[in-house]
């Protein structure tokens, strides 16, 4: 049996016990007296060795069994954790990681980790007591498809035998599919319930039986078949075809029956078939629209309900998809915590994290962009925010630093912020460099936060000055404001002199189907995400006044400034005598942006595309209208900065 269809959930369940391994870690090297951490690292370990054995992967068994060895020496002695096991143990971890993702991709013979399992040996060594040396015992190799002893079978009658596997066993389906095969070696098998094939279901609860045609002794099968591990129970007794047959019909319907008893309540399920359900429900959506508009025109009763009806429908199934498509932050936020902990090593900071709002759950297709923006504003904050302890005790902070790293909701966003206790931004040397290198006006006295975000924003820009491992390479912050606004999302910074940063990303929740405005100037439309529209107002009826010489209106005391959009795209001709304008709101900050008209709500489904060079970055994708013509969406952040 192919046991390949199971590497994707052998990957997905190592990741999250090798993360776990990173927490735990984490948890031991802050209090190292503690010895609890110690027995989940070593299940964690455990597991990840029984599940590696079960698919063949044999270096990562070793590497697995051999920290696993040293875990077990650690937590038996209840030793406390010295930095040299402490990085002993995350070399390991990651040596793991590495040897999981290698082996999955078919790479093993890549796999390079004599160094450390020669040091993890070294370290058992160690810790036995005086005149009881020890060693890492060896792993015996698991063959999936081996023969046990005793060798072909010869036509005999058969056993019925029934298996329990552990109810912890990980890869239940992986470890019931190795142990079919060391019973294919014994004699042939017959009469599998469950059917083999669902021993990939998420319900499998780890118990089946089959008759096997051997002439062993029953010890002798039991015997072989436990050594595929994570055995609960083996019965084996004589039976008759009688008894069960080639179909798998037996008499009782025990083992049936609990296999169909206690069914989970969730699947596993391939992105790439979300991907595939929410490209489908977007042409779903674009579709009915045109039904809309023609049932509309028609004004026929019957299609009115029809439309009516497929509408309602697809709204329902667009919900069902996106939710099934939001993930909790922490599936991305929980690399971080080891990230910071490295760099601030590497940089002699001490630094506390602390990581809030786990559970806000996003878009997977934007989550999975929030990485790297997430990671250079970390770095950022441990360089170049946290003091090192001594610098921190003359300016009277304790000298351990602290970064936050938290998710909130608000309202249709999601509001991630990196903030930090450090020594602040030097407003003072970023435009020093900033009127240096022509950014800014030789005029300009300070710089406020938004103007310093365009500066920190502008690529290449940097006031480092040595390229180290961490700066000085002048990206960072306009990667972060490049991918956050393709998002569709914004940027903030605020940022106050020997207290801290914070910088705010706000995202949508969801990117692939959103509710607009579509505007219209000249010939053309566009469309606004209502996410960002706070009013409309008519410009005529407004006060008008100039804030730093540029046009403005008067909203309810508020001075709100303005973007004809008509003059920003060099639209000719002259504009309508009444223009409407769509005031847009991002955080605290408001921009009015004036349009020929306003043509209506739709939804749209957001598609991405590469601008050409010299487009104004006012656009983050482009979508298809209900009468199948083509629209770009405007970034609100864009107009906004």
């Amino acid at each position: 049996m192919d046991l390949s269809q199971y590497a994707e959930l052998f990957l997905a369940e190592s990741r999250e016990h090798l993360s776990a391994c990173n927490h735990l870690l984490l948890e031991w090297e802050r209090s190292p007296a503690n010895p609890a951490p110690v027995a989940g690292l070593f299940r964690a370990v455990h597991t990840v060795k029984g599940m590696a054995a079960t698919m063949g992967y044999a270096r990562v068994t070793d590497l697995a069994h051999r920290t696993e060895s040293l875990l077990d020496a650690l937590r038996r002695g209840a030793r406390p954790a010295d930095d040299a096991l402490l990085q002993l143990l995350f070399r390991a971890r990651d040596a793991l990681a590495r040897a999981v993702e290698l082996s999955v991709a078919g790479r093993e013979e890549h796999i390079d980790v004599a160094e450390v399992t020669a040091d993890l040996d070294r370290a058992l060594v160690a810790l036995a007591p005086p005149g009881e040396p020890r060693a890492a015992a060896a792993v015996p190799a698991v063959e999936p498809g081996a023969p046990a002893a005793g060798g072909a079978p010869s036509a005999a009658p058969g056993h019925l035998v029934e298996v329990t596997l552990r109810a912890e066993a990980p890869l239940k389906g992986a470890r019931a599919a190795l142990l079919l095969q060391r019973a294919q070696g014994l004699g042939a098998v017959h009469g599998i319930v469950p059917p083999a094939a669902s021993f990939e279901a998420e319900d499998f609860d780890g118990r089946f039986r089959f008759r096997l045609a051997t002439s062993l002794p029953a010890a002798e099968i039991e015997r072989a078949l436990r050594a595929a591990g994570d055995v609960e129970t083996v019965r084996v007794g004589a039976t008759d075809a009688g008894e069960l047959g080639d179909d798998g019909d037996a008499a009782g319907g025990g083992a049936a029956g609990r296999v169909e008893g206690g069914r989970s309540r969730h699947v596993r399920v391939d992105l790439r078939r979300l991907d595939a359900l929410m490209n489908l429900i977007g042409e779903l959506v674009t579709a009915r629209g045109r039904l809309t508009e023609l049932a509309a025109r028609a004004r026929d009763p019957a299609l009115d309900d029809v439309a009516l009806q497929l509408s309602r429908l697809a709204a329902d199934l667009q919900t069902e998809i996106m939710q099934a498509r939001l993930t909790p932050v922490w599936q991305v936020f929980d690399r971080f915590p080891r990230v910071v902990r490295d760099l601030a090593r590497e940089l002699g900071k001490q630094v506390a994290f602390r990581v809030e709002g786990k559970e806000i759950e996003l878009d997977r297709a934007i989550l999975d962009e929030l990485g790297d923006p997430l990671l250079h504003l970390l770095r950022n904050a441990v360089d170049h925010g946290i003091e090192p302890p001594a610098e921190r005790r003359r300016r009277g902070k304790k000298p351990e630093g602290e970064i936050v790293l938290a998710a909130v909701r608000e309202r249709t966003h999601v509001a991630i912020t990196v903030a930090d206790d450090g020594r602040g931004i030097d407003r003072a040397a970023i435009l020093e460099r900033a009127k240096r290198d022509g950014v800014v006006e030789p005029h300009v006295e300070t710089l406020s936060d938004e103007q310093l975000l365009r500066v920190l924003a502008r690529p290449g820009f940097s006031t480092a000055e040595a390229v180290t491992s961490v700066s000085g390479r002048g990206v960072g912050i306009d990667v972060v404001a490049t991918r956050v606004r393709a998002l569709g999302g914004s940027v903030d910074v605020r940022s106050t002199p020997g207290a801290g940063t914070t910088f705010v990303l706000r995202l949508p929740v969801t990117l692939a189907i959103v509710p607009a405005l579509i505007a219209g100037v000249g010939e053309e439309r566009y469309a606004l995400p209502l996410n960002y529209v706070a009013e409309t107002v008519d410009l005529a009826a407004q006060a008008r006044t100039t804030v730093e010489g540029r046009e403005a209106i008067v909203l309810r005391e508020r001075v709100v400034p303005l973007v004809h959009l008509r003059r920003l795209l060099g639209v000719g001709g002259e504009p309508p005598p009444r223009s409407p304008v769509i005031v847009l709101e991002l955080g605290d900050r408001r921009t009015g942006l004036v349009v020929d008209g306003m043509l209506g709500r739709q939804e749209i489904v957001v598609k991405g595309f590469d601008a050409p060079a010299g487009t104004l970055p006012v656009f983050s994708g482009a979508t298809v209208m209900s009468d199948g013509t083509p629209a770009l969406i405007l970034d609100a952040g864009g107009l906004l900065s």
